[in-house]
């Protein structure tokens, strides 16, 4: 049974939902009936393009669609409403939600359940609504993979370094496996969350996967036999500005990829160019998990191209 303290916090989110789908509403060409209605949950998200990537693939495709951000910090919501805000999403009548940081692994306990990869990866990214239950995805695995095909397809991936080992980190960890790197190590400002992550692959992966240290020495001594570099930490984010790593730690011959895309040019991609590596930004990864979640989200298959194209459109 709620409590009249769940009641009041559930009735709080669906007003706040109630009010962003009305400041909205005079965007979309076609108000009366949405035949899409999906948004995303995070902090410090105001610079998304996920909205138009998602809003312009339904007008290609003849669909009305209303992409709304629940910017937790815009609204000045706790961590403690995301329940609420899944609540409010299924009484509104949403067909789902992005999750970003930092609820990816948050969210996990107020799913109903998890597809298989979510499960696995211990991560979600896509919520999808039937009636009012909740089903957990993650799209994030995917995009990575394939926009670092796209992007680095000829790279060695004999040792790999990769920081961050949160709820993007997790699905980027296991997308860097399925794509064949032979050695991977874990770095994480927390040991204990770097050593969980690397704990669950094993039972796939056996030692190949490893966790390192953040100390400078350890670090440099790590990074001097790495082919590539990974960043899945907020670091270099707007919000967050700087580089995981001391960025003089660099060599030409790392290839590095990011998973923030706004900034596009983080400093860490910024360092790395310079340096003369070879690099990937976050678009790709945005690109890619747009793509499967919109499948999720309508039923209808998207276009990897065409999504790109609304991805630029939107900058």
């Amino acid at each position: 049974m709620n409590t009249g303290r769940d009641m009041s916090g559930r009735d709080t989110c669906i007003r706040a939902l109630q009010a962003l789908v009305a400041s909205h509403a005079p965007r979309i060409q076609a108000q009366q009936a949405m035949s899409v209605l999906v948004g995303l949950i995070g902090r410090g998200i105001q610079q998304s393009r996920t909205p138009m990537m998602h809003e312009r693939e339904a007008a290609r495709l003849g669909l009305d669609c209303m992409y709304i951000l629940i910017d937790f910090d815009a609204l000045s919501l706790p961590d403690a409403a995301l329940p609420d805000i899944l609540a409010a999403g299924a009484a509104l009548g949403f067909q789902g939600f992005n999750v970003t940081h930092p609820f990816k692994q948050q969210i996990l306990p107020h799913l109903d359940a998890l597809s298989p990869e979510a499960a696995a990866i211990g991560a979600v990214n896509t919520v999808v609504y039937a009636g009012r239950a909740t089903t957990g995805h993650n799209t994030d695995c995917w995009g990575f993979a394939e926009g670092f095909r796209i992007g680095l397809p000829d790279v060695p991936l004999r040792q790999v370094v990769q920081f961050g080992a949160g709820g993007a980190g997790a699905a980027v960890a296991y997308a860097l496996m399925q794509l064949g790197v032979e050695k991977l190590e874990i770095v994480d400002t927390d040991p204990a969350r770097a050593q969980a992550l690397a704990t669950r692959m094993q039972c796939d992966w056996g030692e190949r996967v490893q966790t390192g240290e953040a100390a400078a020495d350890s670090l440099g001594r790590t990074l001097s036999w790495s082919d590539g570099i990974v960043n899945t930490t907020p670091v270099g984010m707007a919000k967050y500005p700087g580089t995981p790593f001391p960025a003089d730690l660099l060599r030409g011959h790392h290839w590095v990829a990011e998973i923030i895309y706004f900034p596009q040019e983080t400093e860490l991609l910024r360092v790395a160019r310079a340096q003369g590596c070879r690099t990937l930004a976050g678009t790709g990864m945005a690109i890619g998990q747009a793509v499967r979640a919109f499948e999720l989200f309508t039923g209808r298959k998207s276009d990897m191209a065409a999504m790109a194209g609304h991805f630029s459109a939107a900058a």
